[in-house]
């Protein structure tokens, strides 16, 4: 049973993104599940956040969580679906979060590989061999 479902996404939402969302929702209803959307901030090295203005990072988390906030509306989801911004290494965090709060499955939209997606892996493809989760990758 499917009860909590997890669509990382990045905030420049995308066709491949908006079909991810659009998918977990109609999974979401049939099971009764929660639906959370989720951005993680890739945090800036110390050297280059010693450059960034003092509320840099305020201003990333607000303009994540206004993407969010807004791919939810354009599909019909505003109030329907939790908003997460987390900040690290995205596929880490996307691991750590949904295994923390127990999320049952991860729909996760993949773009098609390039030449350095197989020397060091996509995000999508790292959540794929480490979950603990059912991990639905979706392509367009």
């Amino acid at each position: 049973m499917v009860s909590r479902i997890l669509v990382p996404l990045d905030v420049n939402v995308g066709k491949t993104s908006k079909e991810a969302i659009a998918l977990a929702y109609e999974m979401a209803k049939a099971h009764g599940a929660k639906l959370t959307l989720l951005h993680v901030i890739e945090q800036i090295p110390g050297y280059a956040a010693i450059h960034m203005p003092a509320n840099f990072r305020e201003k990333a988390v607000k303009a994540a969580e206004d993407g969010l906030k807004e791919a939810a509306k354009a599909q019909g989801l505003e109030g329907k679906a939790e908003i997460v911004v987390r900040e690290g290494h995205p596929s880490t965090e996307i691991l750590e979060y949904a295994e923390r709060e127990k999320y049952d499955m991860i729909v996760i939209a993949s773009h098609d590989p390039g030449v350095a997606d197989y020397l060091l892996g996509s995000v999508a493809a790292r959540v794929v061999r480490h979950a603990h989760c059912s991990v639905l990758v979706v392509r367009s």
